[in-house]
């Protein structure tokens, strides 16, 4: 199967997991185009003074793998700035949050993966 970029859903979500501003999802996949251990394969742009607000998972990992910019992760021990090539992995039963306060375009792809 090859899906073009003109098949994939571009989502505009308004406070997302009560985050602030307006965050752009890029559906690369939908839920009901990936296999059965999985539920989501996307790119996600928040601009400045966008966030994605502090969420948990549960049976499921999700990694978020920065392509540009800059941002900072909360988790449970605190924030931390991620950038470029940076990864984050949120496990079974914990939480995380994301924000943008550069000027640059935060993007970073998104990807979970049911435990």
């Amino acid at each position: 199967m090859i899906k073009t970029k003109n098949e994939m859903k571009i989502i505009e979500r308004e406070h997302m997991r009560d985050g602030s501003g307006t965050v752009i999802q890029n559906e690369i996949l939908s839920s009901l185009d990936m296999a059965k251990h999985a539920r989501m394969f996307s790119t996600f742009t928040l601009k400045k003074g966008c966030s994605i607000g502090e969420h948990t998972h549960i049976k499921e990992t999700e990694y978020y793998y920065i392509l540009s910019g800059e941002g900072v992760v909360t988790e449970k021990d605190g924030d931390k700035l991620v950038k470029a090539g940076d990864i984050v992995i949120t496990g079974d039963n914990e939480s995380h949050a994301i924000r943008n306060d550069k000027d640059d375009d935060l993007i970073f792809m998104a990807i979970i993966i049911l435990d």
